[in-house]
């Protein structure tokens, strides 16, 4: 039996397969092997079809959709009692299991594990419908986060932290820019959290995750004949009046919503997709995005306006490659949390390791390694750590990266140590363990350690001092 956090799963009715772009690309619900009353569907009315085309009612408020959540928050979500039609019209109900897929660091996609209720029209009991409330949480959640949960010893991440917290307590908008899996998420929960707002008021929404089409009457509601089947709706600054909003992947916003946005910035204004009233909201605002501002401007993704209305309050996180102090902390935090979860003692890392970790790029950072140390723990019997436990597709990745003919020698240097290629250094070492061993044999005798070395006295003398050789 599944038991994810009180939630029990014996079983599972059907099983859904999206990729990062919403894309289908399994779903037993329509598949014949498994659904013989489907005998008139056929695969292409729903392999590689977009998800809100195959269950077009979650395209109307896609933030109730545990898979849009899913990818947005990159942790496992649990929904119970989510309801949906699909594209022949029919109506269900479902628990919902949704898991992240993640590859190098970055999500890919998610997998979704359904168990169906009762389909709505079923339900004649108006106790039982009561139980229809939203029932919504995530595995892991992130919202505990405080700046006491961030690993770091870099003095740019400790200074960032710092200004985290100012920002967290006033006012003005806040935008954290970095790569994929620097820790913006949970920058932003340990700012929410310092804040002291009430939960309730908090709205999270990842701009990436919703259609281009949707994401003006997502943020700002509708007014009912705005367009076809258009109704009066409640957008997230509605929701987030007296509170906080957080728009994750800000860069993912059209260019003309970034105008409507910006008038929030500025006097706190909108109006409703379809309306000519103008509604009011106190919100601070809190905006991520995985590209510097600069770029993002160059290359028409972010409107200058916005940018100047947004960078008293920027946050920039650096890679982790910029900061290798951190690497080790991060090998060590996540082999004693996999340790616990999958019952095994890994004790720590190679050396050959330790350099490869070092001098890796991090394409994915703090993520990519997270999820790295975990496959390692988790097919691994060994106490310690080696190369050879790294995930198959690191080996691919660094030696070959996809091209043949690729100079793999040349690649292993991600390998060395080079301190211990050090040629002075490694002399140094020698002729210290010689003289100690000498004078071993010698019983102290300087006269003598000098005679057998090929050197005089005073020599000797000078090299005993020079080393800190105890004896």
């Amino acid at each position: 039996m599944l038991n994810i956090n009180g939630f029990k799963v014996n079983s599972v009715d059907y099983i859904l397969i999206v990729d990062k772009e919403f894309t289908v690309t399994y779903n037993t619900r329509f598949d014949k092997r498994v659904n013989t009353d489907l005998s008139l569907i056929e695969s292409e009315e729903y392999l590689n079809k977009n998800l809100f085309e195959i269950y077009p009612s979650i395209e109307k408020d896609a933030n109730t959709s545990s898979i849009v959540r899913c990818i947005t928050t990159g942790e496992i979500v649990v929904k119970k009692f989510q309801n949906f039609n699909d594209f022949n019209g029919n109506k269900y109900c479902t628990h919902n299991i949704t898991i992240p897929l993640i590859h190098n660091g970055k999500i890919i996609g998610a997998v979704e594990l359904v168990k169906d209720i009762k389909t709505i029209e079923n339900i004649t009991d108006d106790n039982y419908k009561l139980k229809y409330l939203e029932d919504f949480f995530i595995v892991n959640n992130a919202s505990k986060s405080t700046f006491n949960s961030i690993i770091t010893n870099d003095i740019k991440m400790l200074k960032a932290i710092e200004q985290a917290k100012t920002m967290s307590i006033i006012e003005s908008p806040t935008l954290i820019y970095g790569e994929t899996g620097t820790g913006k998420e949970i920058f932003v929960q340990a700012m929410i959290n310092y804040s002291g707002i009430s939960r309730d008021k908090v709205i999270i929404q990842n701009c990436a995750a919703l259609p281009q089409n949707l994401i003006e009457s997502i943020l700002f509601g509708t007014s009912r004949g705005a367009y076809t089947g258009a109704e009066n709706r409640r957008g997230l600054f509605d929701e987030a009046d007296g509170g906080i909003i957080f728009l994750d992947e800000l860069n993912s916003i059209p260019y003309d919503v970034q105008g409507k946005l910006l008038r929030v910035l500025q006097d706190g204004s909108f109006r409703p997709v379809g309306s000519n009233v103008q509604k009011k909201v106190n919100v601070k605002i809190i905006a991520a995005m995985n590209e510097d501002p600069l770029e993002a401007i160059k290359n028409q993704h972010l409107r200058k306006d916005l940018f100047y209305r947004l960078s008293s309050g920027m946050i920039f996180l650096p890679p982790l490659r910029e900061r290798k102090g951190d690497i080790l902390l991060f090998v060590n935090y996540y082999i004693k949390e996999y340790n616990v979860m999958y019952g095994k003692n890994v004790k720590g890392i190679t050396k050959a390791l330790e350099n490869f970790f070092m001098n890796y790029h991090w394409e994915g950072n703090v993520r990519e390694l997270k999820h790295i140390i975990e496959s390692m723990v988790s097919l691994s019997d060994c106490e310690i750590l080696d190369v050879q436990n790294l995930p198959a597709y690191m080996y691919d990745r660094i030696f070959n990266d996809g091209k043949a003919n690729t100079n793999t020698e040349t690649d292993k240097k991600i390998f060395i140590n080079f301190e211990d290629y050090n040629l002075k250094k490694k002399l140094v070492e020698k002729e210290k363990e010689i003289i100690k061993e000498v004078l071993k044999i010698t019983k102290g005798n300087k006269t003598r350690a000098g005679e057998i070395l090929g050197i005089p006295r005073q020599t000797l003398k000078y090299k005993i001092d020079k080393l800190n050789i105890e004896q």
